[in-house]
C-alpha cells in the first residue's frame, strides 16, 4: 500500500513538473518569436497607420509599399548580389582554410604545432587597429576591389581552435589505421577528418556566413566610392540614415522615402530583408549540429 501511494505521489509530482516545464517553454517561445512577428507586422503595415501605434503581431492595414519603396533603390539589387557572392565565397574559403589549419595544428607529428598555436593566440589579443589595417589595404591595392571582402578575413583564429578541439576529440586510431594502409595527410583530411567534422564545420560556416552577410563597415572603408562593389547591408545602412536625418547620405532617393513611407516602416522592412536570407539557410545547417557522428566508429 505504501509503495503504491509513493508511486502515485511521484507520478503527480512528475505531471506537475511537466506542466510547469511546458509553461516555461511556451513563455520562452513567446518572448523569442514575438519581436520578430512584431517587426514583420509593422513592415507590412501602412506607414500612415503605423504612426498611430498598437501594431503587435498582425498588420492592421496591409500593404507592400514599404518593400516597394526600398527595392526601388537602383543599388539595392547590386548590393544583394555582392553580399550573396561574398557570403558564399567567403564562407567556403573561410571554412576550408580554418579546417586545414586546424588539422595541421592537431597533427601529433607536427613538432612546431605548439609554437604556431601560441602565435595564433597572440593575434587574438593583439592587433594593429583600424588605421594600420586601412593603410595596409591601401598599400596592397585592396581599395575598390571585391577581394577585400574575402582575403583579409579568410583565416579566423577562433574558428580554427574550435575545429582543432573537435578534431582532438576524434579517435586518433582512425588516422593511425589510415596511415598503416598507406594514406597520406591529404587523403586522411578529405576522407576521414572532413566527413567526421561536419557538425563543427556547419557551425563555423554559419558563424562566417552571418559575419559576411551582416558586414558593411569594410564596404564603407574600402569600396564606398564604387557603386558596383556596394553590399546590401551598406545600402540598408544608408537608407536608415537617410530616413532618420533626412540628409542625402550618398543616396539620391532619400526625399522619396521620406514622402512615401515613415522611418519606422522602412527600418522594419529593412530588418526583414536583411534577416530572411539567414533564416532560410539555417534549417539546412541545423541537422549537422547534432553530435555523436563518431559513435561506434572504433571499437576498443
Amino acid at each position: 500500500m505504501q509503495s503504491g501511494a509513493l508511486s502515485t505521489r511521484g507520478s503527480i509530482y512528475d505531471k506537475i513538473f511537466d506542466i510547469l516545464l511546458m509553461v516555461v517553454m511556451v513563455f520562452v517561445l513567446i518572448i523569442t518569436i514575438y519581436p520578430f512577428l512584431n517587426v514583420l507586422a509593422i513592415s507590412f503595415n501602412d506607414s500612415s497607420d503605423t504612426v498611430r501605434g498598437g501594431i503587435y503581431i498582425w498588420p492592421r492595414a496591409f500593404t507592400l509599399e514599404n518593400y516597394r519603396t526600398i527595392f526601388n533603390f537602383s543599388t539595392l539589387m547590386t548590393g544583394f548580389v555582392n553580399s550573396t557572392l561574398r557570403t558564399v565565397i567567403g564562407t567556403l574559403a573561410g571554412v576550408a582554410s580554418g579546417a586545414m589549419v586546424a588539422y595541421v595544428l592537431s597533427c601529433r607529428e607536427f613538432q612546431a604545432r605548439r609554437l604556431f598555436s601560441l602565435m595564433f593566440v597572440i593575434t587574438m589579443y593583439i592587433s594593429g587597429g583600424i588605421i594600420p589595417t586601412y593603410m595596409l589595404m591601401r598599400d596592397i591595392g585592396m581599395f575598390n576591389n571585391f577581394w577585400v571582402y574575402i582575403i583579409p578575413g579568410i583565416v579566423n583564429v577562433f574558428n580554427i581552435f574550435i575545429v582543432r578541439s573537435y578534431i582532438d576529440g576524434l579517435p586518433y586510431a582512425l588516422q593511425e589505421s589510415a596511415k598503416i594502409e598507406g594514406a597520406n595527410d591529404l587523403v586522411i583530411f578529405l576522407h576521414i577528418i572532413v566527413p567526421l567534422c561536419k557538425p563543427v564545420l556547419a557551425t563555423i560556416a554559419l558563424f562566417v556566413a552571418v559575419g559576411h552577410w551582416n558586414s558593411w563597415f569594410d564596404t564603407y572603408l574600402y569600396n564606398g566610392s564604387k557603386k558596383s562593389l556596394t553590399t546590401l547591408q551598406y545600402e540598408l545602412m544608408k537608407i536608415i540614415q537617410s530616413t532618420q536625418s533626412g540628409n542625402n547620405v550618398r543616396n539620391s532617393n532619400a526625399e522619396e522615402i521620406m514622402s512615401r513611407v515613415s522611418p519606422d516602416s522602412v527600418k522594419m522592412a529593412i530588418t526583414i530583408v536583411a534577416t530572411v536570407p539567414i533564416l532560410v539557410v539555417y534549417p539546412f545547417l541545423q541537422k549537422y549540429f547534432v553530435k555523436g557522428v563518431t559513435l561506434g566508429a572504433v571499437k576498443s
